[in-house]
């Protein structure tokens, strides 16, 4: 709860100040949009290459490599996931979900690009399917895998509860990082970011701005689908919270696995050529 504090009278003008039109900050109108249909053209054609199998309240880190779909699927019941991405080559490319959310919204679905940081900003992925996009948004404004939730951590449980609580997504995945490159959990941390919440259902409270969470609607065999735009890491947590109708991190919630497949197409989508580099020189006006 925020802090009672003496309220301000409101100035003459408050009902012309409000009443301003907001603007789009990123308009994404001359932004390149993708053409789906190549892409589920291609999936007749696909093979299983891999396939990682996300032990509850876990985490695993799994590999695509360009040209290549990867699907994350519920197999055992309702369960969210925290996915995060990097570039298979260079752990600092990494998945941004602060610019995501800015270019296509609070939550994302078939036709959005999963973007890196800077200074690369390049389309690592592009979703594909999403099996809940019926789901929309919900008459509390909650939807389905948002970008505006970071992932739970032992630090903010510290914060909050106090204690040492070690099965949340952030120390799951520093855990599947370590063990996939061979780094140390403490040189893992830093390359662990703020994820794709896939299933998750959130919004923000209406009255007091506040991030919430509800029961995830999905249910076994809901996915969600993406193509690979470069040679790619994933990592992805079985949230301790299951389907976060409750806690966000629990030993008592009800969790599931998670499964992750990799598709090689027999071709690459008519018309892909893969995430070139961001165009902007790095001269930063000088």
């Amino acid at each position: 709860m925020k802090p009672d504090t003496p309220a301000h009278s409101a100035p003459a003008d408050a009902a012309a100040r409000k009443s301003v039109a907001p603007v789009i900050c990123y308009p994404v109108d001359d932004l390149p949009q993708p053409d789906l249909a190549p892409y589920h053209a291609a999936r007749a054609g696909w093979h299983k290459i891999a396939e990682t199998l996300v032990p509850a309240r876990e985490a695993a880190c799994f590999d695509v490599p360009a040209g290549c779909f990867f699907r994350i699927t519920s197999v055992g019941g309702p369960q969210v996931g925290d996915l995060n991405l990097w570039a298979a080559d260079n752990l600092a490319e990494r998945f941004f979900s602060g610019k995501t959310r800015a270019l296509h919204g609070t939550h994302l679905s078939a036709g959005d690009r999963m973007w890196s940081n800077l200074p690369y900003l390049r389309a690592l992925a592009l979703i594909t399917d999403d099996s809940l996009d019926w789901y929309g948004f919900d008459s509390f404004g909650g939807a389905v895998h948002d970008v505006i939730g970071t992932r739970c951590d032992p630090y903010t449980h510290n914060l909050l509860a106090g204690g040492q609580y070690h099965h949340c997504c952030h120390s799951n995945l520093t855990r599947a990082l370590a063990d996939r490159t061979g780094l140390s959990l403490a040189a893992a941390e830093l390359h662990v970011h703020d994820v794709l919440n896939v299933f998750m259902c959130t919004g923000f409270t209406r009255d007091t701005g506040q991030y919430f969470m509800k029961a995830s609607p999905v249910r076994v065999g809901d996915y969600l689908e993406f193509f690979a735009n470069i040679d790619l890491i994933g990592g992805l947590s079985a949230c301790p919270g299951g389907d976060c109708s409750s806690e966000h991190s629990s030993d008592q919630a009800a969790c599931h696995p998670l499964l992750v497949e990799v598709f090689r197409p027999a071709a690459p989508p008519e018309g892909w050529q893969g995430a070139a580099a961001n165009g902007y020189d790095g001269s930063h006006g000088r």
